[in-house]
């Protein structure tokens, strides 16, 4: 693309409904290239400005998390009008592999719980957390990619819909697995500093089972 013409294109990652992604590097360094696809059943205009919105917030999530140095992709180029985002390519493997391969359990489970809470506590909920977007490195360090549904400053409710996500994931995908999500939840509570002033985790986690009781009932 002529708006980011050092990119090199690699393998396609994933191709959706909403976006385009794809590896590859730019000027030298492994990354990411996001575009967002335009839908055709809404009206342009529309189209146009909620891409822009998702765009801009996704931005500023990963500006937010690599301020603080949260483990996640790191933005290099960003054009609103074009509807793509360069992002440093994560290194490693999605815990989804790992999980169904056995190379991944209960640890990890845990630590992804406190990874979740440190998101939580920075401000930020992720809205898409299943474990394909979770990646592990070869030093066993997690990072979490694909914050196209993140918000930031979310309500009580958008944080326990984050762990009802991965909840649905884990009794989905990895239900061999005893009690996943109660071990994320504690891996989640375990790292509650108290310090900030997000929603406890305890109060985050009672949401999330609220939530649970009315997808049993309604489902």
């Amino acid at each position: 693309m002529d708006a980011i013409s050092p990119w090199k294109p690699g393998i396609l990652l994933h191709e959706g409904a909403e976006a385009t992604v794809t590896a590859g590097s730019w000027l030298g360094i492994p990354a990411v290239l996001k575009v967002r696809r335009p839908r055709g059943y809404r009206h342009p205009d529309l189209d146009r400005r909620l891409t822009r919105q998702r765009l801009a917030a996704e931005a500023r999530a990963l500006s937010r998390l690599q301020a603080i140095g949260f483990p996640s992709p790191t933005i290099m180029h960003l054009d609103q009008k074009a509807a793509i985002i360069l992002m440093t390519r994560v290194d490693g493997v999605p815990l989804y592999e790992l999980l169904k391969d056995g190379s991944a359990g209960p640890e990890q489970l845990g630590d992804l719980g406190s990874l979740i809470r440190l998101l939580h506590e920075s401000g930020i909920s992720h809205g898409d957390l299943t474990t394909h977007n979770v990646i592990s490195s070869r030093e066993d360090v997690l990072s979490l990619i694909d914050f196209g549904l993140s918000r930031q400053s979310p309500e009580l409710e958008h944080l326990g819909l984050d762990l009802q996500v991965l909840n649905e994931c884990l009794s989905a995908s990895h239900s061999p697995i005893e009690d996943a999500i109660g071990i994320v939840c504690e891996g989640y509570l375990r790292a509650d500093s108290g310090e900030t002033e997000t929603e406890s985790a305890t109060h985050v986690v009672e949401r999330f089972r609220k939530i649970t009781s009315r997808v049993r009932y309604h489902g």
